[in-house]
């Protein structure tokens, strides 16, 4: 039995169509549809509001240089820092001399902006995260920069210690990952204090 070269062609297209439409149509708007039902917040970017606008996300650190506010974690994304749709690592190996460079500035603007602090520098503040987007710090990140943020708004340091420790998030599932602090979060309470 022959069959022919036109027949299967037909059938080829057909598959590919309807599995066009199964898999890149339906499967995508079930899951959509599922994710706005369930989970709105999450589905629609975490975002948070503040005064009716939208100030940031939960899941997208921010470009902060201003004294008075915690600072993230670099960024890798490039020309533009934080942007979303250029989501990376800067793949820079601990021996590369950029990645020292990088380092090495961002401890020093550290040190200028906190001069009298002498601790060790906690590694995530001089290091891109493997996204070049994460919005959390490690509570040892948040606690070396308590001394500036408190001398440049005027509040007594064991105050922002207590923010800094209200906003530690756990360990998901208690035992996934390490705890953290959502560094636009802390900013945002620590505004609301004055």
């Amino acid at each position: 039995m022959r069959v022919s070269v036109l027949g299967q062609l037909r059938a080829a297209a057909v598959a590919l169509g309807l599995l066009t439409l199964l898999t890149g149509v339906v499967y995508s708007l079930v899951v959509t549809g599922i994710a706005q039902v369930a989970f709105p917040r999450q589905a629609n970017g975490s975002l948070i509001e503040r005064g009716g606008r939208v100030v940031g996300s939960e899941l997208i650190g921010q470009q902060i240089a201003a004294p008075r506010s915690f600072w993230g974690r670099l960024s890798a994304t490039a020309p533009v820092p934080y942007d979303a749709a250029a989501s990376a690592g800067s793949n820079y190996g601990p021996t590369n001399p950029a990645l020292q460079a990088a380092a090495q500035a961002r401890i020093a603007a550290l040190r200028a902006a906190d001069p009298g602090n002498s601790r060790p520098v906690p590694a995530d503040l001089v290091t891109a995260s493997g996204s070049g987007l994460d919005p959390h710090i490690s509570p040892a990140a948040a606690a070396y920069q308590v001394r500036r943020v408190a001398r440049a708004r005027g509040l007594s340091e064991a105050a922002v210690r207590r923010l800094v420790s209200l906003h530690t998030e756990a360990r998901q599932l208690g035992s996934l990952g390490e705890r953290r602090v959502n560094v636009l979060g802390l900013n945002l309470a620590l505004d609301e204090m004055r």
